[in-house]
């Protein structure tokens, strides 16, 4: 867990400017890879807002996330467009290969699975990002390359 002065330090770095909760959460998400449950009372405190509304932005953006990462970040595309084009035969493969369902953490740790509702890549459906790296006209073996070339 990250220590509570090192998120106090980040949060009063940032205080004074505008909307800068955001600012901070990018912060604190960009350094640790995710935003801990001790930095809610914290912000609140050094914003003097709820921690309600803190945790309500944490938990809007999807890529605000609570616990650590894990190695690689999988990304399928969930929206309309990508399920049309064979997109839920791409999410079970994915399931299948990672051995863990969508916001589950493989037992070894070392793959997230997660939804995204729409990469802006439909043209190309149906889509998927490995650790950022965005694949359009996805499919099992697509995946299963792109997976191997990021472990």
């Amino acid at each position: 867990m990250v220590d509570d002065q090192t998120l106090r330090d980040i949060a009063t770095g940032r205080a004074g400017a505008d909307g800068a909760l955001m600012p901070i959460l990018v912060e604190i998400n960009r350094q640790f890879g995710y935003v801990p449950p001790n930095a809610t009372p914290i912000l609140a405190d050094v914003l003097n807002i709820s921690q309600a509304d803190v945790a309500g932005v944490i938990s809007f953006y999807t890529d605000f996330r609570t616990t650590p990462p894990a190695k690689m970040i999988v990304k399928i595309c969930r929206a309309e467009a990508c399920q049309a084009a064979g997109g839920d035969a791409l999410a079970a493969h994915a399931e299948a290969q990672l051995g863990c369902g969508f916001d589950e953490t493989s037992a070894d740790g070392a793959a997230t699975l997660e939804a995204v509702y729409c990469f802006g890549n439909c043209a190309l459906a149906p889509a998927f990002s490995v650790d950022g790296r965005l694949t359009g006209r996805g499919s099992a073996a697509t995946l299963d390359a792109a997976l191997q070339a990021a472990s």
